[in-house]
C-alpha cells in the first residue's frame, strides 16, 4: 500500500490530493512516468460516464511491486479494461466488453493521473528500449487507431476519410494512409491539418461539393456530436462509417440518410496494444512531434487548460 498525491474527481470539480491510497492486492504497483490527457478525460469532467476519482489511462510507468520478481523494474503500458474472466463476454474472449469490467480511470477504477496506480500483470506489456517514454504514453490511443483495421476489412482501392484533426484523428490518418488508395482529413484548425500536410497527407478545411457521398470508409474522430453528421455526409451509399468520439450528452442527429443510404455505422473503442508498441518499435507512425506541453501534477489546471485549447495536440502530465 502507497500513499501519493492524485489528481481527484468529486462529479464536479478536479483538485490535487496528497492522500490517495493505492492498496496492491495481487495486481502490480506501478510508479507512473508520464499520463496522457486525452479527449475523454476531458467528457469526464464534463460529466461523462458518470465518473468519480482519479481520471487518466493513457501512461507509461516503471513496476515497482509485483508477485512475479521479473516484472519489477520493468517499463510498462497498461491496457485499461480490467475483466472478470468469468462471465459470457470474457468466455469467448472478448475481455474488452465483460460485463463486469473496470476501466482505468474511466470506470470504477481510479486511472493515470497519479504518481502510482495498479493493473493486473496481464494488463501490462512490456515497453521496449527502441521507445522512449514520450513515445510510449501514445500506445494507448494508437492501439484505438489500429482497432480499426482490426473491426474491418479496408482494402487497398478504398478511398477513406477521417474527420477530425484532433490527437486521435491524426493517430488514425496515419495509420490509413498505408491501408488505402486515397486519404483526406477534414478539420478545423490550421496547424493541426498542417502536421498531416508534413506527412504529405491530403487535408481539408471544408467539405466540398465533389467530396459528398465519395468515401468508402469514413472514420468520425471529433469529439463533438457534429462529427457524425459531417461523416454521413462524406461516406457513400452502403459504405462504412466508423464512430470513435465518446461525448458528454446525447447525439441529435438525423439518421434517414443513414437508412436510406444503407450506411454501415460501427462503434470503436480500445484496441491490441502489441500492434502499436511494434508500429512505435518500428517507427511507423510519429508521435513525437505530437507532444505540445508537459506539465508537473501540480501545474494541472494550466495543462487541462492547454488539453483544452483548440491548437492543442497533446498535453502530458509528469506525476
Amino acid at each position: 500500500m502507497v500513499s501519493c498525491r492524485a489528481l481527484y474527481f468529486d462529479g464536479t470539480s478536479l483538485r490535487l490530493i496528497d492522500d490517495h491510497v493505492v492498496e496492491r492486492g495481487n495486481e502490480v504497483l506501478v510508479r507512473v512516468r508520464y499520463a496522457g490527457i486525452c479527449g475523454t478525460d476531458l467528457q469526464i469532467l464534463r460529466g461523462y460516464a458518470g465518473f468519480r476519482g482519479v481520471p487518466g489511462h493513457e501512461f507509461v510507468g516503471v513496476v515497482k511491486e509485483a508477485d512475479d520478481p521479473n516484472l519489477i523494474g520493468r517499463r510498462v503500458v497498461g491496457e485499461i479494461n480490467v475483466a472478470c474472466g468469468k462471465c459470457d463476454m470474457c468466455s469467448i474472449g472478448l475481455r474488452r466488453h465483460c460485463r463486469n469490467r473496470t476501466v482505468l480511470g474511466i470506470a470504477g477504477r481510479h486511472g493515470s493521473f497519479s504518481e502510482y496506480l495498479k493493473l493486473p500483470p496481464e494488463n501490462l506489456h512490456p515497453v521496449p528500449d527502441g521507445v522512449t517514454d514520450e513515445e510510449a504514453v501514445f500506445v494507448e490511443p494508437l492501439a484505438a487507431a489500429l482497432e480499426i483495421s482490426e473491426q474491418l476489412h479496408i482494402e487497398p482501392t478504398f478511398r477513406a476519410a477521417v474527420v477530425g484533426d484532433g490527437r486521435l484523428a491524426n493517430l488514425i490518418a496515419q495509420v490509413l494512409r498505408y491501408r488505402v488508395q486515397e486519404l483526406r482529413v477534414f478539420g478545423r484548425h490550421e496547424r493541426k491539418l498542417r502536421l498531416l500536410e508534413e506527412l504529405g497527407i491530403e487535408v481539408a478545411l471544408s467539405v466540398s461539393e465533389e467530396d459528398r457521398a465519395k468515401y468508402d470508409l469514413v472514420v468520425e474522430a471529433t469529439g463533438r456530436d457534429s462529427g457524425l453528421k459531417t461523416a454521413i455526409e462524406l461516406v457513400r451509399p452502403r459504405g462504412t462509417v466508423v464512430l470513435k468520439s465518446t461525448i458528454a450528452g446525447e447525439y441529435k442527429i438525423d439518421l434517414a440518410p443513414v437508412v436510406v443510404n444503407e450506411i454501415r455505422l460501427v462503434g470503436s473503442r480500445c484496441g491490441q496494444f502489441p500492434p502499436a508498441i511494434t508500429a512505435l518499435r518500428q517507427k511507423l507512425v510519429d508521435v513525437r512531434r505530437l507532444i505540445d506541453g508537459i506539465y508537473p501534477l501540480e501545474s494541472y489546471r494550466e495543462a487541462f487548460e492547454a488539453a483544452s485549447s483548440p491548437g492543442t495536440m497533446k498535453v502530458l502530465l509528469r506525476p
